[in-house]
């Protein structure tokens, strides 16, 4: 069963891409939904999208980076809602791309602030509301470089992700008991307006593509059907998981 009637969830990062994706299926799953990322006028688009199709969300926008913005959202959670059952830790950057050696001191904090920090400074509000409620799946967008494969030119981005892949392990031992479930997701290739920016060329897409034992990238509904997956009872007896959704990236070799 996958179905999220009756559970609260909060998505971050729910402006594009896959959170936003993952915050369209929750609420078509029936779960009622809060969305936080920067952009305002986008999360205001995905409530009025969510509410025309019969779902329940409000937003509430903000930076993850900022430990009040998080309270926040999950007192938002608890006062719209009641309470706290998923949270989709989402929200991220590609920070400073470059050669290891040059990338500056001031990009390599500013992508860890966001993609480690800013997770983890979620997390400990979130699992406090997950405790008054008596459980929850708290789930965290990783990826697999970093992980299982090194890509040139990402030394930030793949130290913060690979970082969240070590908090994930620490979570779940320490609130396993608390009936929480703490789980990853680390997608491969998807096309996002993260992706592309990576992928910005044909030639670079398609070399990107080849890289897939798929021969393609995914894309957001894809990896939110996953993100469902661990939010869900389906999982039940899912924690402390680092689970590619990577189109076999991480094991081709042709």
């Amino acid at each position: 069963m996958t179905s999220l009637n009756g559970k609260v969830a909060i998505v971050t990062g729910a402006s594009s891409g896959i959170g936003r994706a993952a915050a369209l299926l929750f609420a078509r799953e029936g779960a009622e939904v809060v969305v936080t990322a920067r952009r305002r006028q986008a999360l205001e688009q995905l409530v009025a999208q969510i509410t025309a199709e019969g779902g329940a969300a409000v937003a509430r926008a903000g930076d993850i980076r900022d430990e009040a913005c998080a309270k926040a959202v999950v007192a938002l959670a608890v006062e719209t809602y009641g309470g706290l059952d998923i949270a989709f830790n989402n929200a991220g950057t590609l920070g400073e791309m470059g050669p290891a050696t040059g990338v500056s001191l001031e990009g390599w904090r500013d992508t860890l602030d966001t993609n480690l920090t800013g997770a983890f400074i979620g997390a400990q509000q979130q699992l406090h509301a997950m405790k008054a409620r008596g459980g929850g799946s708290l789930i965290f967008t990783s990826t697999f470089v970093g992980h299982t494969a090194g890509m040139p030119g990402m030394a930030a981005y793949a130290a913060s992700k690979a970082g969240l892949v070590g908090l994930t392990q620490v979570l779940a031992a320490e609130f396993g008991a608390d009936g929480i479930r703490v789980n990853a997701i680390l997608p491969g290739g998807t096309d996002t307006p993260m992706g592309r920016s990576v992928a910005d060329t044909p030639e670079t897409t398609a070399f990107v593509e080849n890289l897939h034992a798929l021969k393609r990238t995914a894309t957001p509904e894809e990896i939110a059907r996953s993100v469902l997956y661990l939010a869900s009872d389906a999982s039940s007896f899912m924690t402390g998981t680092a689970m590619l959704v990577d189109g076999g990236v991480s094991i081709c070799r042709t």
